[in-house]
């Protein structure tokens, strides 16, 4: 039985932080996504029967939507609403001396450090009104790397990382080798990458202000291109602001739902790889919020579980779901490793793969954008990284 998380409650030594509130969820009628939820503790019961359950229902999950809700892990809904607490005082606290100094640059292939409202490059572009602080190994390393403000609640934040590092991913991960009806650790052992609180991954504190009238005309009403993640599994905390959109499998964009306290999990490249498309990365990307929460701040906290860096990731043939049913040739980054595989071509490593992402990355508010294709009626934003071809909805 896999221990709660017991965080530090040391707060009287502290500064005082504002609760978060959560905004109210939206009244509209938006086109729902319908995800399956995960109560990741039924993985410990005693009865084989409901284990095996939740394996059909995690295996149909991955494989028709690469989304789904992960409840009961073991973070309270307070515990949980603490850390927003503490990411909405890094955002409103954070000094412009912290802001210059730590200041990101995604076109070194990685995130670390202060994102202002400003575009996705190094120089500032275009507003957006998107915020980040992202926390790689070595920001968690040094408080030198990290803004001031929050330097008193580095041990709470750590503890939360490592927490869903080492305990929720890695039973996620358990679950999902059961899947491919392997050892419950041979995803853990073989693909994820080791060391807390974040290996090579990466955590996020990000804040979505209002979108400026100028903002949306440039955009186009998105705030995020449609995109796979990169990593292993990606763990967003569900929240009231409804503009996260799933591609679904009727070709269309379809609305998360606020589940609250859930972990909204969605599967990355590097495991539809080894899973030789039997899990699908699944395409998103951020919109505006519906009218009635246009004027409403978007918090949100995610952690980017990402694989070993120099691994090049290969479908793990000894999956007896792989060798049964073989490899699903028509998914998405699985296609087109494999095209690279039978020309006789390396694919790249799963660090060349994460940073040739990060150092591409654009945001709709830019000037220069991807080539775009039309695809059975579908218009598609169109990449290519290190001999990849990749087609995105746009």
């Amino acid at each position: 039985m896999a221990a709660p998380f017991d965080p530090p409650t040391n707060f009287e030594t502290k500064p005082h932080v504002p609760p978060w509130v959560p905004p109210p969820a939206t009244k509209e009628p938006l086109d729902w996504a319908h995800l399956r939820t995960i109560e990741l503790s039924l993985l410990d019961s005693p009865d084989p029967a409901v284990v095996q359950k939740l394996v059909e229902t995690a295996k149909a999950a991955i494989k028709e939507d690469g989304f789904l809700y992960l409840t009961d892990y073991g973070v309270s809904l307070e515990q949980l609403h603490r850390q927003f607490s503490i990411a909405q005082y890094l955002h409103r606290n954070i000094s412009e001396t912290d802001k210059d100094r730590l200041h990101w640059n995604p076109e070194s292939g990685i995130y670390s450090g202060y994102k202002p409202g400003f575009g996705w490059r190094n120089k500032n572009g275009a507003v957006d009104g998107i915020l980040h602080f992202n926390f790689y190994k070595d920001d968690f390393a040094s408080l030198d790397r990290v803004p001031t403000c929050i330097h008193p609640f580095m041990d709470e934040i750590t503890s939360f990382t490592t927490y869903l590092t080492e305990s929720v991913n890695r039973r996620l991960l358990a679950l999902l080798s059961r899947v491919l009806e392997l050892p419950d650790d041979y995803l853990w052992d073989n693909v994820q990458s080791h060391g807390p609180p974040i290996a090579e991954g990466y955590l996020r504190h990000a804040l979505y202000l209002p979108m400026l009238e100028e903002t949306k005309q440039l955009g186009k009403g998105l705030r995020m291109h449609g995109h796979c993640d990169f990593g292993t599994t990606t763990m967003l905390f569900s929240v009231p602001i409804s503009s996260l959109q799933i591609w679904g499998t009727d070709s269309k964009w379809h609305s998360v739902k606020y589940n609250p306290g859930a972990l909204v999990i969605n599967i990355g490249e590097t495991l539809e790889l080894v899973s030789g498309g039997h899990f699908k990365a699944t395409r998103h990307r951020v919109v505006a919020p519906p009218e009635d929460q246009m004027n409403d701040e978007r918090l949100s906290i995610v952690i980017f579980n990402s694989s070993i860096g120099e691994l090049r990731m290969e479908p793990a043939y000894e999956s007896p779901l792989i060798q049964r049913e073989g490899c699903i040739e028509s998914q998405g980054a699985y296609k087109e490793f494999k095209l690279i595989r039978d020309q006789g071509v390396p694919v790249p490593t799963n660090r060349q793969w994460r940073e040739a992402h990060i150092a591409d990355s654009t945001h709709p508010t830019e000037a220069k954008q991807h080539e775009t294709v039309v695809v059975n009626g579908i218009k598609m934003n169109k990449k290519n990284y290190l001999g990849v071809n990749i087609l995105l909805p746009a």
